[in-house]
């Protein structure tokens, strides 16, 4: 008669598989009902030709501030048309809740990327999803030097260049009506310093947003575009926008 009972190695091996999924299971599921029941899980977007890598100080940061942090970089470079980028923000969103058990995400979104997340909360039905909309150097109305890259950006099929252009149809159709729809919070923060989203005041948002000009607050910090996101200043800004009190930082910290 053929010996149905298996080998003790393979009996062994099967114990100690055993074993280490009875320790592995109850360490994971702690992690996601620390998300229920403390912050929202945060999403930071990218901006345009930024690699995802580039977000990792900020994430860092974030993390050792007890935030369950995600990141992503804009599909195809963010050359495309963003309104075509902002459903894979949608998808990831989505899929961020699903995994935490959280029922809102805060957004940050780097330059581009802010307009991907107000896209996204304005026409593909992120208000109920998210908290606090974060940006950060986004040319919410435009930036001159898209417009002076607009022929050249035409050439190359950058869509996304030509949109972020002052007065571009699409950032009329964004910027139409209420800025600040649904019952998120939402905070721009932005540099009079920062070259590439000129003039600056086209980062700011209207109605019911809280606008921060990094230099204003913070006189003797020089930060310029890509320093939004590696700035400690900056980053205390980014904290209490996401813990929802009073916007405060402290203007020494690195």
């Amino acid at each position: 008669m053929p010996d149905l009972e298996p080998p003790r190695r393979t009996r062994d091996r099967s114990a100690a598989w055993l074993l280490a999924l009875l320790v592995i299971v109850p360490t994971v599921a702690p992690a996601f009902a620390a998300t229920r029941g403390g912050p929202n899980p945060v999403l930071i977007v990218g901006g345009t030709l930024s690699p995802e890598f580039a977000l990792a100080t900020l994430a860092c940061r974030l993390r050792k501030d007890g935030f369950t942090v995600f990141t992503m970089a804009l599909t195809g470079r963010g050359f495309g048309d963003i309104a075509v980028s902002a459903r894979s923000v949608a998808e990831r969103v989505d899929a961020i809740r699903a995994e935490t058990g959280a029922a809102k995400v805060d957004l940050i979104g780097h330059s581009q990327g802010g307009l991907e997340n107000r896209y996204y909360l304005k026409f593909l039905g992120g208000g109920d999803g998210v908290g606090t909309y974060v940006s950060l150097g986004t040319p919410q109305y435009g930036s001159g030097l898209a417009n002076l890259g607009r022929l050249i950006s035409g050439c190359l099929g950058a869509v996304a260049l030509q949109q972020m252009a002052i007065g571009s149809p699409f950032l009329a159709e964004l910027n139409a009506g209420d800025d600040t729809p649904g019952a998120a919070r939402y905070v721009s923060i932005y540099s009079a310093l920062d070259a590439l989203v000129q003039p600056f005041r086209k980062a700011r948002l209207a109605d019911d947003a809280i606008n921060v000009n990094v230099v204003s607050h913070c006189p003797l910090r020089f930060v310029g575009h890509l320093g939004l996101l590696l700035d400690g200043a900056v980053y205390g800004l980014v904290r209490s926008a996401l813990q929802g009190g009073t916007l405060s930082t402290s203007c020494v910290a690195f």
